[in-house]
C-alpha cells in the first residue's frame, strides 16, 4: 500500500512537497524566503547546514546561531543559506574580512549577516 498526500501524515506531506517543484521564476525567491521562524524543522535544518568541514567556520557559525537564531529574520536566513553554499575557505575569507561579498552575494542582507558573523 503506497502512501498518498491524502492520508494526511506529516511524512506524506513532506514527501509530496519535496517532489513538487516550483516554476524556475519562483524557485530562487522561495529558496531564499524560508519562513524560518515559523517552522522548527527549517530551524533544525539551518543548524545542521551550519556544520562545516573547517573547524574555525564550525565554531563561528555555532556561536552565531547560539546568539542570533531566535531573532533572525527570514531575509537573514535566506542570506545565511546563500553563504552556506560557499566553500569553507570562501566563507572564512568573508568572516575574517579578507574579502567583501561580491556579485550576487553583494546584497544588504548578506552584508548584514556577514557583519553579524564577524562579531560572533
Amino acid at each position: 500500500m503506497s502512501a498518498t498526500p491524502e492520508s494526511g501524515s506529516d511524512q506524506d506531506l513532506a514527501a509530496s512537497s519535496q517532489q513538487a517543484s516550483l516554476p524556475a521564476s519562483l524557485e530562487a525567491e522561495y529558496r531564499h524566503t524560508d519562513f524560518h521562524q515559523a517552522d522548527p524543522l527549517r530551524r533544525a535544518r539551518l543548524r545542521w547546514r551550519a556544520r562545516r568541514g573547517l573547524l574555525e567556520n564550525d565554531i563561528v557559525l555555532t556561536r552565531f546561531l547560539d546568539r542570533h537564531e531566535e531573532t533572525l529574520t527570514d531575509d537573514q536566513v535566506g542570506a545565511l543559506t546563500q553563504l552556506f553554499e560557499l566553500s569553507d575557505n570562501d566563507l572564512m575569507d568573508l568572516i575574517l574580512a579578507r574579502k567583501a561579498p561580491q556579485g550576487e552575494l553583494d546584497t544588504p542582507a548578506i552584508r548584514q549577516v556577514v557583519s553579524l558573523l564577524q562579531a560572533a
